[in-house]
């Protein structure tokens, strides 16, 4: 890669999420080294939300718009990382891609739309081995608790018993926060693609759309709650389960198989034993339904007390072919969807722009646990407030 001007480029900076990854580079790396730039559509916005945000006037705005591609080429041109939080990305993201791809830029985003992803491995995976560019989907909440969390667990599993987990069931034990509003958005964009796509149904439902020509064995639906007696609790779906499901079978597959060609996955939320645990489950089931009528809309969000006081706990319960059990958590201070998220995307290109040489880490399409692995957790557990944890084995 030439010399670039910027280590790290937030595009989407005048907006919600975007703005809270500006205020957290400044509070964590202002007076550091670390050269990054804020951008957007309006200089003028953009020069407002710096300072509404504290952010220091000398950070760089560019001005950039993904109905301008000369705009985002410069903008591609100009740094190691570009950060983007303007979604739907299947809206907003395609030429932004294709931007970083063309010019060997690393690349992160906040995605969970499994459909635009398949689009992005297809269309882009090559264009990215050629040039360089790392191309890393959902550096968020979605996924980056689940897929680390079961990169990290498999390590665990590898030291305590020699060998990986063929099977490893996610389950958030507590959770407090909102889920991000660009999240419905996405959702309905990803269905109106289905009525005039069909086959795009089928990559949603497929554990495997992301692994192309790899099929692996059979996975639990999750889809209605169940009673884990092993765990001495019901466990509900988890909105989220999709999306992070798909993400780790193709970081498995970008491993090398090295969870194995059989690994099992799936992932639900726990919610108490009994009466009220079965009770609970149903209540959680009813409010997925709901979620997209009852999500913040785009640009909106928490407050700050609502940011500060939310947090986060998902166990993670492997079991190898040989009946050997391993227990690991993966726990956030803030709300998943904003204030834990807004940290774990600056620490995931910080991580790309500082920690992951070209040489071990090639250009493509990733998940965050192959491009950055153990690397990115201590990062986040450093500067982020994550916890990665060895809870038994």
């Amino acid at each position: 890669m030439s010399k670039r001007e910027f280590d790290v480029i937030v595009y989407g900076a005048t907006g919600y999420t975007g703005r809270l990854v500006a205020e957290y580079l400044q509070k964590q790396y202002g007076g550091s080294d670390l050269k990054w730039a804020m951008a957007g559509r309006s200089a003028e916005k953009l020069a407002a939300v710096g300072a509404e945000m504290g952010i220091s006037a000398d950070i760089p705005k560019v001005v950039a718009n993904s109905d301008d591609t000369a705009s985002l080429k410069a903008m591609a041109e100009s740094t190691k990382v570009l950060l983007t939080t303007v979604g739907p990305y299947q809206l907003y993201g395609t030429d932004v891609v294709e931007a970083c791809a063309a010019a060997g830029t690393d690349y992160v985003d906040l995605c969970g739309e499994p459909a635009w992803m398949h689009d992005t491995v297809r269309d882009f995976q090559g264009k990215a081995e050629a040039s360089g560019a790392r191309i890393v989907h959902s550096c968020g909440f979605d996924s980056i608790p689940f897929d680390l969390g079961v990169f990290y667990t498999q390590a665990k599993a590898r030291e305590a018993h020699g060998e990986a987990c063929q099977k490893i069931r996610g389950r958030v034990r507590k959770m407090q926060g909102k889920f991000s509003g660009g999240t419905a958005a996405s959702f309905m964009e990803t269905m109106k693609r289905v009525g005039t796509q069909p086959e795009v149904l089928d990559w949603l439902k497929d554990p495997f759309t992301l692994t192309p020509g790899f099929e692996g064995p059979r996975q639990p639906h999750g889809a209605k709650p169940i009673e884990e007696e092993d765990l001495g609790s019901w466990s509900a779906p988890f909105i989220m389960a999709s999306i992070n499901t798909k993400n780790i079978h193709r970081s498995n597959y970008l491993l090398g198989g090295a969870y194995g060609e059989d690994f099992v996955y799936d992932e639900m939320m726990m919610t108490g034993p009994g009466e009220q645990g079965a009770k609970m489950a149903q209540g959680v089931m009813q409010m997925n339904n709901s979620m997209s009528q009852n999500a913040p809309k785009p640009g909106e969000g928490p407050t700050k007390d609502e940011r500060e006081n939310g947090f986060y706990d998902v166990m993670f319960v492997g079991d190898t072919a040989a009946g050997q059990r391993v227990i690991c958590s993966v726990a956030g201070d803030r709300d998943p969807g904003y204030g834990s998220t807004c940290k774990m995307i600056a620490e995931a290109a910080i991580c790309l722009a500082r920690d992951i040489e070209r040489s071990c880490v090639g250009g493509g399409v990733y998940t965050p646990a192959p491009a950055m692995g153990m690397a990115l957790v201590k990062r986040l557990e450093d500067n982020a407030g994550l916890t990665f944890k060895f809870e038994k084995a």
